[in-house]
């Protein structure tokens, strides 16, 4: 019997970075006029991140693009994925960061993770934590999942809400 041949999955692989690399560059277009407009100083730096293009800004004084709780940086977020999308054509999952606001807010939504799979575990009782943003329930999931326990969202936007569930 013959051996099949081998699927070469290189090439979709590839496809999927090059066109995550199109979608980088196209923010980063879009966020240096945008900081060009504002007269901010910032670098960028793009990169693909799993799935989805990754763009950060870093610069002396860029708060105001955060804004409070990253209200401002949400809304940039969504206007520079609008900007890919007039692009291409096709919904980007582009990731913005801006002074590395959302690395900083990754890590403490972690521990908060880690603290409330603990409590959990420890008293067998559903645990449910402050209203919060698309992209910070998505870490508390993801860090959730990855300790064994499982999770929900509930409630509406904006006071959306995680719930973290025993086993």
């Amino acid at each position: 019997m013959e051996a099949e041949p081998a699927i070469d999955e290189a090439p979709a692989v590839s496809g999927r970075v090059a066109r995550l690399e199109q979608e980088g560059d196209i923010a980063a277009d879009y966020l240096e006029e945008l900081l060009d407009i504002a007269d901010l100083d910032g670098d960028l730096d793009m990169d693909v991140d799993g799935d989805r293009a990754s763009v950060s800004i870093v610069g002396a004084d860029l708060s105001n693009l955060v804004g409070r709780d990253g209200e401002v940086l949400d809304a940039l977020q969504e206007l520079t994925r609008l900007a890919v999308y007039r692009e291409t054509g096709e919904r980007s999952r582009l990731m913005l960061d801006i002074s590395g606001y959302r690395a900083t807010k990754r890590t403490s939504l972690e521990q908060l993770a880690a603290e409330t799979v603990a409590q959990v575990k420890e008293t067998g009782a559903p645990v449910s934590l402050s209203p919060m943003s698309p992209f910070e329930r998505k870490v508390v999931h993801d860090a959730v999942a990855a300790a064994g326990l499982t999770s929900s969202s509930e409630g509406a936007e904006p006071r959306r809400y995680v719930v973290v569930q025993p086993v």
